[in-house]
């Protein structure tokens, strides 16, 4: 069975829906090379067919749209196991996949049921429509593993209100449907349940005007029939005020001790304290120094400045000594290249913002 399949749609006046689903289940639907590989010449292909007038993105099983990107082949890459070209293939292949979707000409729906996280919040954040339900688990949880949130991360964090995304980058904390709502990251909610009526009102729906208000014609009909099943407790909005308080600091030391220093029972708020206590330094660094240099970028600009993070974390120890830890030996300990946020050296920091090449891969987006 292939690890994508491609289905087609009719519609009642002659088009068509295609559908691009995601195949297996036994990794959470994580992005593989291969993956990649196989949609890239379907979006290709569909911008210029006229007949094919919206694509459907979602996976198969219940448990997950897409949990991350394909860890285990950068791993033995970095590890000597594997070849040592693959994280520049993958990485570039990924952001060109990712920066298809986010300027494609045509309505892409995801459904993001299930979990979404790394390599998954990259598919699913460039689609015009993008659908939550009342299973969506949403994270960036790359702090754990000694890296970034990226395939876009650098995009969509900073474009999240107030200072949420500097938070959620640094913690990894995970977003609900309705958290996604708030910060941007969804369009919509359906309930779950009303997948198939979705696919069936886009096939009885009139494509001759335009295929956007076409689709949300479809969309505001199901999302009105779905908020029996909407749950609007959005714990980053109710902790807003909190991660406005605790990001407006002077320096990233400053920040991290200010979070750990906080006395609650608050669950959400241990989970921070967890996560930013247990990451890499360097990786906080890092996501704190990627966002500030990429505020204030394009699109283009900000695949091309993670291309370079990515492929330099790929050759330092952090990132593969975290995968060891979370994901190979899983023994929760990874040995950090430094013990805290303090000790960590900037000049270090820096080196890993240096272009290896003298053109990037991602040029010519």
């Amino acid at each position: 069975m292939s690890c994508v399949l491609f289905n087609e749609y009719p519609t009642r006046d002659g088009k068509k829906i295609v559908e691009i689903r995601l195949n297996v289940e036994r990794t959470l639907n994580a992005l593989s090379l291969d993956m990649i590989d196989l949609i890239q010449p379907k979006l290709d292909q569909w911008k210029t067919d006229d007949a094919v007038v919206a694509v459907l993105l979602d996976s198969a099983g219940e448990k997950a749209f897409c949990a991350g990107g394909d860890v285990v082949n950068l791993y033995k890459s970095m590890s000597g196991e594997g070849d040592p070209e693959f994280p520049t293939d993958f990485f570039t292949r990924e952001y060109i996949l990712d920066y298809t979707i986010h300027t494609y000409p045509k309505p892409i729906i995801c459904w993001g049921h299930g979990i979404v996280m790394g390599g998954g919040m990259g598919l699913m954040n460039g689609c015009s429509h993008r659908i939550v339900t009342e299973k969506t688990h949403m994270a960036m949880p790359e702090v754990t593993i000694g890296l970034y949130p990226d395939v876009g991360g650098s995009w969509f964090l900073n474009h999240m209100p107030g200072r949420t995304g500097l938070f959620l980058g640094l913690t990894g904390n995970p977003m609900n449907a309705a958290d996604a709502l708030f910060l941007g990251l969804a369009d919509r909610f359906i309930a779950a349940e009303l997948r198939s009526q979705m696919i069936e009102g886009l096939q009885s729906e009139n494509w001759g005007g335009c295929a956007y208000a076409a689709t949300n014609r479809v969309l505001r009909e199901l999302e009105d029939a779905s908020q029996e099943a909407f749950n609007p407790d959005s714990p980053v909005q109710n902790h807003y005020g909190f991660i406005q308080q605790i990001t407006d600091t002077d320096s990233l030391p400053e920040l991290v001790e200010g979070l750990l220093a906080v006395d609650s029972d608050d669950k959400w708020i241990k989970r921070a304290q967890k996560a930013i206590s247990h990451g890499s330094p360097l990786a906080i660094h890092i996501i704190k120094q990627q966002m500030d240099v990429t505020k204030q970028m394009s699109l283009k600009q900000v695949f091309e400045s993670e291309m370079i993070l990515s492929v330099q974390c790929c050759k330092h120890r952090e990132f593969p000594e975290g995968v060891r830890a979370l994901l190979v030996d899983k023994d929760g300990a990874p040995q950090w290249t430094y013990k805290t946020v303090d000790e960590v050296d900037p000049a270090f920091v820096d080196q890993f913002f240096v272009s290896p090449w003298e053109v990037n891969p991602l040029a010519s987006l």
